[in-house]
C-alpha cells in the first residue's frame, strides 16, 4: 500500500480495479491546516484522465506491472502495431486513446516499453527523449528573432510542435515526449 506522502508523478496505484498513473500530483491546503492531494490520473487501460484528491489518512494499492521491450511497427486508422523485439511475429495493437498525445511521436522502428497488467498488455511507455526530422517549416514572422520567437513545424510522424526559428526543413530535432517541447538540434 502506498501512503499519502509516497503520491507521486509517475507512481500506478489501482482504483476500482484498474491501474492509473499519477500524471500530475500536488498539494493544496484548505483551512485550519488540512491539506489534499490533488491528482490527474490517466486510466493505463482505457486512456481516460480523472481528477482525485486525497487526503492524509488514504492510502492506495501500488498496480504490480511488469515492463517489456516492443518495437512499433505501423499506424491505420487509429490503431498502432506493436511487436515484440525479440520475435517480430508476435503483434499486438493499442488505440490512440490508449497511448495519449505521445502518440505523435512514435515512428516505425522505434523502441518502446509495454506495459503489462494482469498478464495482458496494456499501454507502452515512451523513450523521454526521441529524434525526428522536420518535414515541414511555417516561414518565422520578421523580427522575431530577437524576443527568442518560435514557429510551429511539422516532423516525420505528422505531429506538430513549437520550434525555435533557426530550426529548417530537414534538421534532426529531439523531442521531450513528456512535455511535447523541442529539446535541442541534432543535425541539418
Amino acid at each position: 500500500m502506498l501512503s499519502y506522502s509516497e503520491l507521486n508523478k509517475g507512481k500506478i496505484i489501482i482504483i476500482n480495479n484498474q491501474p492509473y498513473e499519477i500524471v500530475e500530483a500536488f498539494n493544496t491546503f484548505k483551512g485550519r491546516g488540512h491539506s489534499y492531494l490533488q491528482m490527474k490520473l490517466k486510466n493505463l487501460v482505457n486512456g481516460s484522465i480523472i481528477s482525485r484528491s486525497s487526503q492524509p489518512r488514504d492510502s492506495f494499492e501500488e498496480a504490480a506491472i511488469e515492463k517489456k521491450d516492443a518495437k512499433f511497427v505501423y499506424q491505420n486508422k487509429g490503431k498502432y502495431v506493436f511487436s515484440e523485439t525479440e520475435n517480430a511475429s508476435k503483434r499486438f495493437e493499442l488505440t490512440e486513446k490508449q497511448i495519449g498525445e505521445k502518440a505523435i511521436f512514435l515512428k516505425p522502428g522505434e523502441e518502446v516499453q509495454t506495459i503489462i497488467f494482469e498478464d495482458k498488455i496494456i499501454n507502452v511507455s515512451m523513450p523521454i527523449k526521441v529524434k525526428l526530422k522536420v518535414t515541414e517549416v511555417t516561414p518565422g514572422v520578421k523580427g522575431d528573432r530577437a524576443q527568442g520567437g518560435t514557429k510551429s513545424v511539422t516532423i516525420e510522424t505528422g505531429g506538430k510542435i513549437n520550434a525555435p526559428l533557426f530550426v529548417e526543413e530537414g534538421d534532426i530535432i529531439e523531442i521531450n515526449t513528456e512535455s511535447g517541447e523541442y529539446v535541442r538540434r541534432v543535425s541539418e
